[in-house]
């Protein structure tokens, strides 16, 4: 008599786990770091001032009383920006039974929260935007980070690779107008050349010879100008790179995230996920930029 087997019979109950994984990287390290505001009108604005340049002071006894040279604070601005996504559900998809999720529709919320978080971290770091306050038919863009670092604190690259040369350069422009960034924000790319900065003249990588590990990574640049802390950003605009203070920057929220069940037309329910928001930095000498990076 023959075997009977799996071959044979009909039925088998299909093994799907029952989650979904999804790859697509969700982190978004510039919203992270940075602090928050709010703000009440589409165009919001703010003060930044500095203090004078240090100068030989001395006076001799008696000396007569004469007026300082005072100069006003730098008005700031910048415009909020909306951001959506909307999807729409027929009701039979949420009603049957599915591998993963509860229902599709809280699902695809939560998919596209994801999403949109992402896509403020490009508008913010993603390009080199400047701001528009919009018409009624000109969608209105905050400015990006790149717009909002002055010159004195710029280093440009002319189209070459990232150097350590460039870092250091940086740096020292920081610290001679008196930023002090915290963190190198870097692409990909990029962290590759920083991990052979362990590889220069006079340097040696760490190698454990117990564990037989070889660490070639550099979380921590300690150079003659601060300490800063390597951090990777995979949606950040390719031809930069930032030593960046986040004490500095604000993500300004004019409306925050919500989700507006809207207008039913047919067998179907339709959602949408809105925001608005803008960008400040409240030092526009705080964070030093490479820029012109191949």
């Amino acid at each position: 008599m023959p075997t009977y087997t799996t071959y044979d019979t009909v039925g088998i109950k299909e093994d799907v786990s029952n989650t979904i994984s999804n790859l697509t990287p969700t982190k978004t390290p510039f919203l992270s770091l940075i602090g928050s505001d709010t703000t009440k009108s589409r165009k919001f604005e703010w003060l930044e001032d500095s203090l004078a340049d240090p100068k030989d002071n001395a006076q001799v006894e008696g000396f007569e009383a004469s007026d300082a040279t005072l100069s006003p604070p730098e008005m700031r601005e910048n415009y909020t920006q909306i951001l959506e996504k909307t999807f729409k559900i027929s009701e039979t998809e949420d009603a049957v039974d599915q591998h993963g999720r509860a229902r599709e529709t809280a699902y695809q919320t939560v998919k596209a929260g994801k999403e949109l978080k992402r896509d403020l971290e490009y508008a913010y770091i993603g390009r080199d935007q400047a701001g528009v306050l919009s018409t009624s038919d000109v969608a209105r863009r905050t400015a990006s980070a790149t717009k909002m670092v002055d010159a004195d604190v710029t280093v440009n690259a002319g189209g070459a690779a990232f150097t350590e040369a460039h870092l250091l350069e940086a740096g020292q422009k920081g610290y001679t107008e008196g930023a002090e960034p915290t963190y190198l924000m870097i692409k990909p790319t990029d962290a590759l050349v920083v991990a052979g900065f362990t590889n220069a003249a006079g340097r040696t990588r760490d190698i454990d010879g117990d564990s037989r590990k070889i660490v070639n990574v550099v979380d921590l640049y300690v150079s003659p100008f601060g300490e800063y802390k390597v951090i990777l950003n995979r949606y950040q605009l390719s031809s930069v790179a930032w030593l960046l203070d986040p004490s500095m920057w604000k993500n300004v929220t004019l409306r925050g995230w919500s989700r507006t069940p809207l207008a039913k037309t047919g067998d179907s329910n339709r959602q949408m996920l809105v925001g608005e928001f803008g960008l400040k930095n409240t030092n526009f000498k705080s964070s030093p930029l490479i820029t012109g990076l191949l």
